[in-house]
């Protein structure tokens, strides 16, 4: 897969690949109007907790420093536009749609996890309370359905179609993720479908709405889709190692997070189901009742290591990588988009935080 330092240049009238960080930028500044404008035109007890959120105002309403995401989706959705031919401002409502389905979830997901912060601020629930936070989410998701019916593009209607089916993956993805924290008997294969309906299912959409709302074909818009969601089930991947092993300074967690709610998440699945010494230690652990301690912590983190689960991990995540490159190569795309999603794909993989 192409890495960020061979891609270089400019998007623009040229055609030339831009670097990643470049391609997030560009995507954050054609989005952020319609994004803004959708927001904006909520009623008031949506508008002012979702614009917190989004981290333009403070908790009274007034201009805040922001805080918000990286774009990922959005950036996937326009880029996914340009490899089929297509304008990337014509995908904005399939980007803006995106985002706003991703940020529907957070909202939901700091709230059934009990999540105080987010991207370094109280989350949404913390200020304006949980029912607030939910009714906000609610409005988030609404919106993006409206965003895309009101934009009288051709696609509108397999888009409305495939970013629904999205958010019920999602949605069953998130009920199981809650669900095996009830149970001991986890396998990883669950674990492994759990994560992509959860975070590869949206990664998927953005790609195949971004290709529909720049006139590609259904087949392009699948094998784009299919490239999103490998890319979605490796981000989450990533994700799941940084939740044990990240530094807090970046990620914006505390270090062993994952491991102190004691989330089966797949490092850790990886190294229970390994048959190794240092497995079978670690399920004396988990099959105890009691909290984990913050001395036995660095352990149950090094016995996860030792099992295997974090090669296990790196190793699923560049099977993936390569999946997602085929996919990305039959959809026959223009050279210079397919390096940018190429770039997109390892920037979201490789991160550390």
């Amino acid at each position: 897969m192409t890495t960020l330092s061979t891609v270089r240049g400019s998007a623009g009238s040229s055609g030339a690949a831009e670097p990643a960080a470049a391609v997030l930028a560009g995507a954050r500044t054609l989005v952020a109007p319609a994004l803004r404008a959708a927001i904006e035109a909520l009623p008031q007890s949506t508008a002012r907790p979702s614009g917190y959120h989004f981290g333009w105002w403070d908790p009274a309403g007034k201009p805040a420093a922001e805080s918000g995401g990286k774009a990922l989706r959005p950036a996937l959705a326009l880029t996914a536009a340009a490899a089929v031919g297509g304008d990337r401002a014509a995908a904005v409502p399939a980007a803006v749609a995106v985002e706003l389905v991703h940020n529907f979830s957070l909202l939901h997901d700091d709230v059934m996890d009990g999540d105080a912060t987010r991207r370094h601020r109280p989350t949404v629930w913390a200020v304006f309370g949980i029912d607030t936070a939910i009714l906000a989410g609610d409005a988030l998701l609404a919106t993006a359905i409206d965003v895309l019916a009101a934009s009288g593009a051709p696609a509108t209607v397999p888009a409305i179609r495939g970013l629904c089916a999205a958010v019920q993956a999602l949605v069953d993805g998130q009920a199981a993720d809650l669900r095996f924290e009830q149970t001991t008997t986890v396998r990883l294969e669950d674990v492994l479908e759990m994560a992509a309906n959860k975070t590869g299912a949206l990664l998927a959409a953005s790609c195949s709405l971004g290709a529909l709302f720049g006139g590609g074909s259904a087949t392009q818009a699948g094998l784009l889709g299919r490239f999103g969601s490998d890319v979605g089930l490796a981000f989450q991947i990533v994700d799941d190692l940084l939740g044990i092993w990240g530094d807090p300074a970046a990620t914006g967690k505390p270090v062993f997070s994952d491991l102190r709610n004691r989330k089966k998440s797949l490092p850790v699945l990886a190294a229970l189901t390994s048959g190794t010494p240092a497995g079978r230690e670690l399920i004396r652990y988990y099959e105890r009742e009691t909290a984990f301690t913050d001395a036995e912590l660095p352990r149950i983190a090094a016995l996860i290591d030792d099992a295997g689960g974090r090669a296990w991990c790196h190793a699923h995540r560049d099977a993936l990588l390569h999946q997602a490159s085929a996919s990305l190569a039959a959809a026959g795309p223009l050279p210079a988009a397919a390096t940018e999603l190429t770039a997109l794909a390892r920037l979201a993989t490789h991160r550390t935080y």
